[in-house]
């Protein structure tokens, strides 16, 4: 039997290793020196992530990255910089305090949630837990100049095409008779994407945080946009595949009480598993090193998923 795999762990930059600049600017942000900084190992950034504590005991958190450490993770940082300063104050989403950008370096400073991301393989009460935060995230309305997500998905929803068209010798067999009706389904779920509400895109185990008092924050917004209310719960239900113990079908009602059909979520699960199984096939990324194999274990879980549903 396979053991499920851990929560996805990066390759970070130490604290230490922060140029003085950018240490400067958190101290002067935070009013006093650092005095304690405790990395947070969960997902894949390279650049630091890290709990602070000052001298006279303000605390927060602090992402920090530059090119050095990988081209493309800056200008994530950069968006998630605009998401959070136009992101309501009602959504209840962790406070950007300041933020840093000299060109080369991009930092964050956002407001230190106590909590611990929830427990993998998952739990009755804390799946509960996430998809009423969840719920709460779909009811605000997205602010009018976040993308619209099914422009952002299109092109990666359209994976299965370009899967068909240079199949790799070790796609699964199942997804191999499929490609044409899997594309067919992430692309016809696109259009039912759209809305007004907030979307994270991107939940999984790592980008959340269950407070002390059992609520969940939701963290990490370089991908919101504004789509439909049932999407962030659907997408859930590959995380609950990923690490198993759970049944993910059995929280269909939950995503269905957000206005996603079935076929909503068959669509949607689909174009994840091209997506994931796309982008694990290419070359490893710079300071990335385990992002492909998590890739390839999301997709997994996509195809797994995708088989238990009827008619495929």
């Amino acid at each position: 039997m396979t053991s499920p795999p851990a929560l996805p762990y990066g390759v970070r930059l130490a604290w230490q290793d922060l140029p003085r600049s950018v240490l400067g600017w958190v101290e002067a942000a935070l009013g006093a020196p650092v005095v304690r900084a405790d990395s947070q190992p969960g997902g894949f950034s390279p650049g630091v992530a890290a709990r602070v504590v000052t001298a006279d005991g303000a605390r927060g958190f602090v992402k920090a990255v530059s090119t050095a450490q990988n081209p493309d993770t800056p200008d994530l940082l950069r968006r998630e910089i605009r998401v959070l300063r136009s992101m309501p104050a009602s959504a209840g989403v962790p406070l950007l305090l300041e933020a840093h950008d000299d060109g080369e370096w991009v930092g964050l400073l956002i407001e230190d949630v106590e909590g611990r991301h929830p427990t993998t393989p998952w739990v009755h009460a804390e799946i509960r837990a996430t998809f009423e935060a969840l719920r709460g995230l779909a009811s605000q309305t997205a602010p009018e100049e976040w993308p619209a997500l099914e422009d952002e998905l299109r092109g990666d929803f359209a994976a299965w095409s370009r899967i068909a068209a240079t199949p790799p010798r070790d796609l699964d067999p199942w997804l191999a008779g499929r490609l044409e009706l899997l594309d067919g389904l992430s692309g016809e779920v696109l259009p039912r994407l759209a809305g007004r509400s907030i979307t994270h895109t991107d939940t999984r185990a790592d980008n959340l945080l269950l407070t002390p008092g059992g609520e969940v924050r939701v963290v990490d917004w370089p991908w919101a946009a504004q789509g439909a209310g049932w999407v962030d719960a659907a997408a859930l239900l590959v995380n609950l595949e990923l690490y198993g113990a759970v049944d993910p079908l059995d929280y269909l009602p939950l995503v269905r009480a957000q206005g996603a059909t079935d076929r909503d979520v068959v669509g949607l699960v689909a174009g994840m598993g091209g997506l994931f199984t796309e982008t694990s096939a290419r070359p490893p990324a710079p300071g990335l090193p385990t992002v492909r194999a998590f890739q390839v274990a999301q997709g997994r879980a996509c195809t797994r998923l995708l088989r238990r549903f009827g008619g495929l």
